[in-house]
């Protein structure tokens, strides 16, 4: 029987999962828009595991979202997720952000699902994945306009989830385009996926993994004062 811890940090959603075989048995998180990981990230933890009836050492696996997203968000779960992998001698299993957020897609008769989180301005984080959620199309940090996605627009009914999308629907005409706006990624739906890979044990090495951050992190300099 597997038991495997899930966090998602990757957004403003601070997010905790404990999943049995591959199925959620208990759920805690933020959906605030502030970002409170550092404070509620480990409550969460307890929480979760309290409410199941386990503790930490009963873990098989702790399993991550690896990004992308924010810089201090993913910092936070990945290193929250190494120590208590090394402090219990279990396996790190990392699970592609985009992916768990597509998953949450349930609608029938579409043809694609890409998911979009925002990277500021118009900026934002996306994939494209079919209806079966294999990935068609790779992760990229892209600037969208009128004519993005307009290949997977054209082939049938596609649509577009997570908190990069209003500024896509603002601009976005096509007939083809369905949109679910401001889902967040969520543990909730890393369960299978974390299930998956434990099963045919796609472990990272806990010494060398490190976030899919995709874009560089930029530090403002403040100004000097005159």
């Amino acid at each position: 029987m597997s038991l495997i811890l899930c966090l998602e940090t990757t957004t403003t959603n601070c997010s905790v999962a404990l999943s049995q075989m591959g199925k959620t048995i208990a759920l805690k998180e933020d959906l605030s828009e502030g970002y409170s990981h550092g404070e509620l990230l480990h409550q969460y933890i307890a929480a979760v595991l309290k409410e199941a009836g386990y503790s930490l050492k009963d873990l098989n696996a702790v399993a991550v979202s690896k990004g992308p997203g924010s810089y201090t968000g993913l910092r936070i779960g990945v290193s929250s997720a190494k120590g208590l992998c090394y402090a219990h001698e279990i396996p790190l299993i990392a699970i592609e952000t985009l992916k768990s957020l597509a998953s949450q897609v349930n609608l029938e008769g579409i043809q694609n699902i890409i998911p979009l989180l925002d990277a500021r301005r118009m900026e934002v984080y996306s994939a494209v994945y079919d209806s079966a959620f294999a990935e068609i199309r790779e992760t990229r940090a892209e600037i969208i306009d009128e004519n993005s996605f307009t290949e997977y627009l054209d082939r049938g009914k596609t649509v577009f989830i997570g908190n990069g999308v209003e500024k896509f629907k603002s601009i976005c005409k096509h007939s083809n385009a369905l949109f679910i706006i401001d889902a967040l990624p969520s543990a909730r739906e890393m369960a299978s996926l974390a299930e998956h890979a434990f099963q045919d044990k796609k472990i990272e090495d806990l010494a060398y993994f490190e976030p899919y951050y995709l874009k560089d992190f930029m530090v403002t300099q403040p100004k000097k004062k005159s």
